[in-house]
C-alpha cells in the first residue's frame, strides 16, 4: 500500500470516530459507505487488529483503536496543515463556506470583514447563518461554527479565537434615573434584563450572586444589548458586543470589583469537522477573521 493510499484510509478511519458511525460519515464527507468500510478494514489488516467494535446502534473504539487514534491525529494533522501551506501559496481556495455564530458575533465580529475576506478569497461564497443555541455541524450543513463558552462536543476540531469578558452594563439614562448600584445585593431594586431561552446565562459572574431573575427577557444578546441602550434596565453582556458602547460612553460598566474573571464562558472557539472538501476555506476563513476580532 503506497502512502497516500494509507494516508486516505487513515483519514477515513479518523472520520469513523469522529462522526460516531460509518454511515453519518459517507453522508458528511459524500462518499459511499462501502469505501469507509473498505478503508477501515485495510488498516485493521495492516495492523492485526481491531480498530472498532461494531454494533447495531453504536461504533466505538476498541482500547487498541483508541491508542492508535490518539497516535496518527496528531501526525495527519500535521501533514495536513503542511500541504495546505504549499498548496495555498498557488491555488486560492474556493467553493462555499457555512458559517454559523450567534447573531451579536455576526454583527460585531463578522460583518464588519466580510467585504475584506471576499476580496482576498473571491471564490469562496460565503454563507452566514445565526443561531443562538448550537448547532448540529452535521444536520445544518454548517461547515465552520463559532462557540462562545465551553466546548462539550469531543467529536469536532476546534480552534481558540480568545476570550471575551463578560460586564455588567447599564446605560448612563438608566442609572441617573435609578440608585446607583454598589453591591450586588442592589440589584434586587432594579430592572434586570437576561436570556429567556439560554437559563444558564442568567447567571452572572458576580462573586456570590445566585443565577438573576430577570424583569425582562430576550432571546437574543443584541436584543438586550439594544434594550440596555434604550435605558430598560442592566444586563450582562459579552464585550465583543458591548467593547465599543463601553468605549463611547453609551453603557457603564457596573459591579467590576465583583466580576469573576476568566469563567468558561469567556471563551470563543472555531469549530468544525476536518474534511478534505472544505478543510482549505475553514483554514482560510479562521486565519483571516482571528487577528481581526475585537473581543474586549
Amino acid at each position: 500500500m503506497n502512502l497516500k493510499t494509507r494516508s486516505d484510509d487513515l483519514e477515513l478511519l479518523l472520520a469513523v470516530n469522529e462522526y460516531g458511525g460509518f454511515s453519518v460519515a459517507a453522508e458528511a464527507l459524500n462518499i459511499q459507505v462501502a469505501r469507509i468500510s473498505r478503508a477501515v478494514a485495510k488498516v485493521e489488516n495492516a495492523l492485526g487488529t481491531t480498530i472498532f467494535t461494531r454494533t447495531t446502534r453504536r461504533v466505538t473504539l476498541t482500547d487498541e483503536g483508541r491508542q492508535f487514534v490518539n497516535a496518527i491525529s496528531l501526525g495527519l494533522e500535521q501533514i495536513h496543515n503542511a500541504e495546505i501551506n504549499i498548496t495555498t501559496r498557488t491555488n486560492l481556495p474556493a467553493g462555499k463556506l457555512r458559517i454559523d455564530a450567534a447573531s451579536p458575533f455576526i454583527y460585531h465580529q463578522l460583518i464588519p470583514h466580510m467585504r475584506e475576506f471576499t476580496e482576498t478569497y473571491p471564490d469562496i461564497e460565503v454563507e452566514l447563518s445565526s443561531n443562538e443555541e448550537f448547532v448540529d455541524l452535521i444536520e445544518k450543513r454548517t461547515d465552520v461554527a463559532i462557540r462562545i463558552g465551553k466546548l462539550e462536543d469531543s467529536t469536532l476540531h476546534a480552534r481558540a479565537l480568545g476570550r471575551s469578558p463578560l460586564y455588567i452594563v447599564a446605560s448612563p439614562e438608566y442609572i441617573d434615573k435609578n440608585e446607583i448600584v454598589v453591591t450586588p445585593q442592589n440589584l434586587s431594586n432594579h430592572e434586570i434584563i437576561g436570556f429567556s431561552t439560554i437559563k444558564a446565562l442568567n447567571k452572572w459572574p458576580i462573586k456570590g450572586m445566585p443565577t438573576i431573575t430577570p424583569t425582562i427577557t430576550a432571546s437574543s444578546g443584541e436584543t438586550m444589548r439594544k434594550l440596555a441602550l434604550s435605558g430598560n434596565g442592566i444586563a450582562c453582556l459579552s464585550g465583543f458586543m458591548v467593547n465599543e458602547d463601553i468605549a463611547s460612553g453609551k453603557l457603564l460598566t457596573l459591579l467590576d470589583s465583583y466580576r469573576i474573571p476568566d469563567t468558561d464562558r469567556e471563551l470563543i472557539n472555531a469549530v468544525y469537522y476536518r474534511s478534505s472538501n472544505v478543510a482549505k476555506r475553514v483554514s482560510a476563513f479562521i486565519d483571516f477573521i482571528k487577528p481581526k476580532l475585537n473581543l474586549g
